[in-house]
């Protein structure tokens, strides 16, 4: 007698096992691929009306992003851990242990959202008086930065569900309810910054505010897919107990996509350190950089969160010809998706400046810098995946020193050097050096890496 759990484990080895690896590279990080660029599109969306408002509220929501980041690093992080999780449970045919994974991510989510809450509300004041002592620039960050800090809970819940079901091989579900919260938060940035229809003109607490509402929509959508509709995973509530070596786990495999995404927040802190020298228009500019960047980033990124349960899958089911194969693969569309996004960086850089409503003194350096720092982007990708290929068989210490190497270990160094040696200019270079060091070493610790098993 066919069970339902044996239809479910039959079909997940036919698509994870069996499916050429192209064609499921392509049907599983296209959808998290668009869900990653939805993701940072909140804060790009944000920035991009705020600089209706004037540079000064720009530069505010520049200063506070490395926070946000943050937060949504953590709720990352967490999610590609349950995703890995989940992907290997699968992988070797443990569907009730799947089930339970699912219920404690989605309670330790919770629990993580709401402490981020108590703690970026707190932290909001001393961190922003750190950076500026301009009063206005204060009291924007100030606001913006506090209503959002409320974003904790339903940022890291519906991040951990759309990881659930993306470690399924369901990738189309998460996509749509990523897409809902979007598309909130585009509809009412404007509404709730600028007034209108009747709704009071609230500006920087207007973007944040919408921003909380584009989550919190997401979640809610989120909770109706994982109950209301057929997954291949569940809630269970009989006999549940939570599970402290579940949630080990979880932060351990996703701790390098923690770091891979909060050392672009770390990163972002020094580099304003270093640019608030210059002039705040310098430090708006890189905010509004850094999201284009993020955006591109992340995209790369929601390739990765497909291939990632294909490697996790395999390296479960103990098919290393499949692992190495999708690697490869992904490692060939993640440079040719960031060399597309470079050469449209590269071509149209005073277009991209002025949707930020930048000033003349703000293009006089931001054309260069965009050109320069989008070169970047190729290095990246190929280092990146294969921090992903690591993370995928285990070797997780070799996820985060390379994480670490891109954003942090070699760059901040890279920006204080070049910074003191030819100026501003020195910053933008900082980020090719960075990048090319890194594959370097990257290429040479998976070449060394061989055996997998």
């Amino acid at each position: 007698m066919v069970t339902i759990d044996d239809s479910i484990r039959t079909h997940n080895v036919n698509k994870l096992e069996t499916t050429p690896i192209l064609k499921l590279i392509l049907q599983m990080s296209l959808p998290p691929l668009i869900s990653m660029f939805m993701q940072f599109s909140y804060n790009l969306v944000d920035c991009m009306f705020v600089a209706q408002i004037g540079e000064k509220a720009l530069a505010a929501v520049s200063l506070v992003f490395p926070i946000t980041t943050l937060m949504l690093s953590l709720a990352i992080g967490m999610g590609v851990g349950i995703n890995v999780l989940i992907s290997s449970k699968l992988g070797q045919k443990k569907q009730n242990e799947a089930n339970n994974v699912v219920t404690n991510g989605i309670i330790i989510t919770s629990i993580v959202g709401m402490i981020m809450n108590v703690c970026v509300y707190f932290i909001a004041k001393p961190f922003i008086s750190s950076f500026t002592l301009d009063r206005e620039i204060f009291d924007l960050a100030m606001i913006y930065l506090r209503t959002f800090s409320f974003a904790g809970i339903p940022c890291a819940v519906h991040i951990c569900i759309q990881k659930i079901i993306q470690g399924t091989g369901n990738m189309i579900a998460p996509m749509c309810f990523q897409i809902g919260g979007v598309i909130f938060n585009f509809t009412f940035d404007p509404i709730f910054i600028f007034g209108l229809f009747g709704f009071p003109q609230l500006g920087v607490r207007g973007a944040a505010i919408a921003s909380v509402g584009g989550y919190t929509f997401s979640m809610v959508l989120a909770f109706y897919v994982l109950i209301f509709r057929k997954q291949k995973v569940k809630i269970i509530i009989k006999d549940f107990r939570l599970d402290f070596k579940i949630a080990k786990d979880i932060f351990i495999l996703g701790f390098p996509s923690f770091i891979m995404n909060a050392l672009g927040a770390f990163m972002t802190y020094f580099a304003n350190i270093f640019l608030v020298k210059y002039s705040t228009t310098a430090v708006a500019f890189f905010g509004a950089y850094f999201k284009i960047q993020q955006v591109i980033i992340m995209t790369l990124n929601g390739l990765i969160q497909g291939c990632i349960p294909i490697m996790s899958y395999n390296f479960g089911a103990k098919k290393e010809k499949r692992i190495r194969e999708a690697f490869r693969l992904g490692t060939i569309i993640g440079v040719v998706l960031t060399s597309f996004s470079a050469v449209i960086l590269w071509l149209f850089p005073e277009n991209i400046l002025l949707t930020f409503k930048a000033s003349q003194d703000m293009m006089s350096f931001g054309i260069y810098a965009l050109r320069v720092m989008s070169v970047s982007y190729v290095f990246a990708a190929i280092s990146t995946m294969v921090a992903s290929f690591m993370q995928s068989v285990r070797k997780v210490g070799y996820s985060i020193v390379i994480n670490l190497l891109r954003q942090c270990i070699l760059l901040i160094p890279c920006m204080w050097l070049l910074s003191e040696m030819i100026g501003i200019v020195g910053i933008w270079w900082s980020f090719i050096v960075a990048e090319v060091g890194t594959v370097i070493i990257s290429v040479l610790v998976y070449i060394k890496k061989k055996v997998i098993f």
